[in-house]
């Protein structure tokens, strides 16, 4: 296998993992700060990915079509965060889990509802070519935005948590959230902000993801599962340890499903090479968090103790 591959998957999996980081960063300042599990925590992506198609496509401008996602899915978050998941904060896991499954099959349906199965989405005209990073590396000019947006999106996330007031108080609530009350926070404002964080961030990671991966109903509960991997990894509740999980997922997932398939030719004739490659590709991950939870039980950078 090439160098000159073996860097293009580099930035493929650095593209994946930084929109993965969008969707894990949410999640986990939710699971860290709130305890509790939000299995529609996808959703949300997917419907930033819809309101991010149908603004583009209605305006005219990918760019407004982005902005007006963020705004639209960020406010729906905490309406939904006010209204339906601030009941559930008290009750155990398996309610939560029970409660925001059945938010999936809602707002699935809803979502075909208002914009039907799928909408087209595509990247801008002016990023439609490569970009000539290196001789004989030409790499598409898109998705070096999306690495770009990414990288921008966690360093602001960064200064968010370690620099301000409000990051001080949601690092507090992911530390102690009962003593963060007794010091006379308002968590109920706290937790509405950072859902709404969260959810801007997920519309972030499905309008740009859109053109690549389409939009279509019931495109957040594949990713939403990488993205519990990158949770569990990082640490429940670092933001640190949510980049570097998703930075660590998105390269064994995209070098994987690369490298072990030529791996295999090596050992194996092409015929089974070919049938196991793939298979060993996609379990990849899951046998990366195995190993690093034996190393770390509590993931690589847990925000408690």
């Amino acid at each position: 296998m090439s160098g000159i591959l073996l860097l293009e998957q580099a930035l493929n999996g650095a593209q994946f993992g930084l929109m993965l980081f969008l969707l894990a960063a949410g999640l986990t300042l939710v699971f860290g700060v709130m305890d509790m599990i939000n299995l529609a925590h996808g959703s949300l992506y997917m419907v930033g990915a819809f309101v991010a198609a149908w603004a583009t496509a209605a305006t005219g401008s990918f760019t407004l079509g982005v902005g007006i996602a963020v705004l639209a899915t960020a406010a729906f978050g905490m309406l939904l965060e006010t209204t339906l998941l601030r009941t559930l904060y008290t009750r155990d896991h398996l309610s939560q889990v029970l409660a925001t499954f059945a938010l999936i099959l809602i707002l699935n349906d809803g979502v075909k509802m208002v914009f039907g199965n799928d909408l087209p989405l595509a990247a801008p005209a002016a990023l439609d070519g490569p970009v000539q990073l290196l001789p004989g590396l030409p790499y598409p000019a898109y998705r070096l935005l999306i690495i770009g947006v990414g990288l921008a999106l966690a360093l602001m996330m960064w200064l968010l948590v370690q620099k301000t007031r409000l990051g001080a108080l949601v690092r507090a609530g992911a530390a102690n959230r009962e003593m963060t009350r007794v010091m006379g926070v308002d968590v109920d404002r706290l937790f509405t902000a950072v859902f709404g964080i969260g959810a801007g961030l997920c519309a972030v990671a499905g309008a740009l993801l859109g053109p690549l991966l389409a939009v279509q109903v019931g495109m957040g509960e594949n990713i939403l599962i990488l993205a519990f991997v990158v949770v569990v990894i990082g640490g429940i509740g670092s933001m640190r340890g949510a980049f570097v999980g998703a930075l660590l997922v998105g390269a064994v997932d995209t070098l994987g499903r690369t490298a072990l398939p030529a791996l295999l030719r090596v050992f194996l004739p092409p015929s089974w090479a070919s049938a196991a490659g793939p298979a060993l590709a996609s379990v990849a991950v899951y046998v990366f968090m195995a190993a690093v939870l034996v190393w770390r039980p509590r993931g690589l950078f847990p925000a408690r103790g």
